[in-house]
């Protein structure tokens, strides 16, 4: 019975870290006070939780170089609490200074940059699965923008996560991707969990933010479809490329990088 437990502490604490880093030293700081004190966990963990997320982690995070990005800001903000719920909205003070300046100008044009997953608080070199790349602080995927069904614009997103709601069926990349075998570049058509079906993709919005953050000396690389780029009619052939078989789809939701 104690092996059972241990194996399913081990196995918590091992998810925990995967998903948000911390979240497994905050498992074990869980047990040791619960152990101590005789207290529920239950009642610890949601409080050490929030604690770390809230007051502790974003001040010791800037020690290593990340900073948190807004979460009730109108013009930068998560798609959803999970992100920062996460610790997947961290980013270097460059990329954050980035983004804010880009939704400072994109204010007069009505546009909101809604943010993905980013970067965990601590280390370069640890994954944020399933990413390949987010590893630096340097790297933030965005939503794209869309309008209502009443040909409003909106801050509203197709999928519930923020990706898997491709902008067209009909992409060649993917289809050459995946003849070519590489079988996880349209996976996230299964993480979208939930799709709105009445929002339509805004292309001209979504040049300006493309272009907006493709302005900046910082931006290293913007990655979306090659149809994409052709309709939106993105001319920088520099910063605005394809990422290549070996990742996933981009025309759900941009990816930004700087140097």
């Amino acid at each position: 019975m104690k092996f059972i437990k241990l194996f399913g502490h081990l196995i918590t604490i091992l998810v925990l870290t995967v998903l948000t880093q911390v979240g497994g030293l905050i498992w074990v700081l869980t047990l040791l006070i619960s152990f101590k004190f005789r207290k529920k966990k239950r009642f610890v963990f949601p409080f050490l939780y929030l604690a770390f997320n809230i007051l502790i982690i974003p001040p010791i995070a800037k020690n290593f170089g990340r900073e948190q990005l807004p979460i009730f800001n109108d013009y930068l903000k998560p798609k959803n609490w999970v992100y920062p719920l996460f610790f997947r909205n961290y980013v270097t003070s460059d990329l954050k200074k980035v983004l804010k300046d880009s939704a400072k100008n994109l204010k007069s044009s009505n546009i909101s940059i809604t943010y993905l997953d980013a970067n965990f608080p601590f280390y370069n070199g640890f994954p944020l699965l399933p990413h390949l790349s987010h590893n630096d602080g340097k790297k933030i995927d965005i939503s794209f923008m869309y309008t209502d069904k009443y040909g409003k614009s909106t801050n509203k997103k197709p999928s519930v996560s923020g990706y898997g709601a491709f902008v067209s069926s009909k992409n060649k990349t993917a289809e050459y991707c995946l003849n070519k075998g590489y079988w996880q570049y349209d996976y996230t058509k299964y993480v979208t969990f939930g799709i709105i079906n009445d929002l339509k993709f805004d292309k001209s919005k979504t040049s300006l933010l493309i272009e907006e953050l493709s302005n900046s000396r910082l931006t290293q690389k913007i990655f979306i479809e090659p149809y994409l780029k052709a309709s939106l009619n993105l001319k920088n052939e520099t910063k605005i490329r394809f990422h290549g078989c070996g990742a996933v789809r981009h025309d759900d939701h941009i990816h930004l990088q700087i140097k």
